[in-house]
């Protein structure tokens, strides 16, 4: 995600927040579960994001902008990357954000080539990881034998499996083309979208249809299969 989520996208996200107690989940019924689950879910959620933004930031800057530079982002350290928010939100209702890279296209040679190669280092870059955490967890299920405590293996298991299946969320997830994902990016230097009337109708209008397909449950319906077709194609590369 390269485009910037204002207060009123937060203030939004308080309110789902706000639905999803009123509703019921798996932290207002189980808030010890819960944490447990979220402390093995954290690794990937932090690597994640950190490694979606960091491409971003990576691709803009050797592209010739240099704004993500200037601004701290071409850094694999977390702390330029995640944001507080985005970070709670995506722990308590499995949607959330890092902090978008700003990038300025009248940096690029290539305006519309490089803002697609922009857009595109993202997702690629999670999916690179996801085969990646992939091979740890065909190195522990190899040397698991030496490890002496069952209980160890069995937690690196699901934290390693999380950092795969985090990757492939973001990676999916953001390949949806609404604003302002960066499927939509993709989308509109494609189809070459930017100068045209409906670009702007759609980019301001994105932010409230995401909201509304998030919680009417839709993007996990759409992107579970999906994820679970690329985790099966994955571990079939190594098992």
């Amino acid at each position: 995600m390269k485009r910037f989520f204002g207060n009123n996208f937060a203030l939004l996200i308080m309110l789902v927040l706000v639905a999803k107690a009123v509703t019921g989940g798996s932290f207002f019924d189980d808030p010890l579960a819960w944490l447990i689950s979220e402390l093995l879910i954290l690794p990937g959620i932090v690597i994640g994001i950190t490694v979606h933004e960091f491409a971003h930031a990576f691709a803009a800057y050797k592209l010739g902008d240099q704004t993500p530079k200037i601004q701290g982002r071409v850094t694999l350290n977390p702390l330029a990357h995640i944001d507080p928010v985005g970070l709670i939100a995506l722990l308590f209702i499995g949607f959330g954000w890092g902090k978008p890279v700003e990038v300025n296209p009248y940096a690029f040679k290539h305006r519309r080539r490089d803002n697609l190669i922009t857009d595109v280092a993202g997702v690629v870059t999670n999916f690179v990881m996801a085969f990646v955490f992939m091979g740890v967890m065909k190195l522990l299920y190899t040397f698991g034998d030496t490890v002496n405590s069952g209980v160890i293996l069995y937690y690196a298991s699901m934290v390693v499996i999380y950092i795969i299946q985090m990757n492939l969320v973001l990676m999916v997830f953001n390949l949806l083309p609404v604003p302002p994902l960066d499927g939509f990016g993709i989308v509109t230097e494609v189809f070459n979208l930017r100068n045209k009337p409906i670009y702007e109708q759609l980019y301001f209008a994105g932010m409230p249809i995401l909201l509304v397909l998030i919680l009417l449950n839709i993007p996990s319906k759409v992107i579970r299969p999906i994820i679970d077709f690329l985790y099966n194609f994955i571990a079939g590369v190594f098992f």
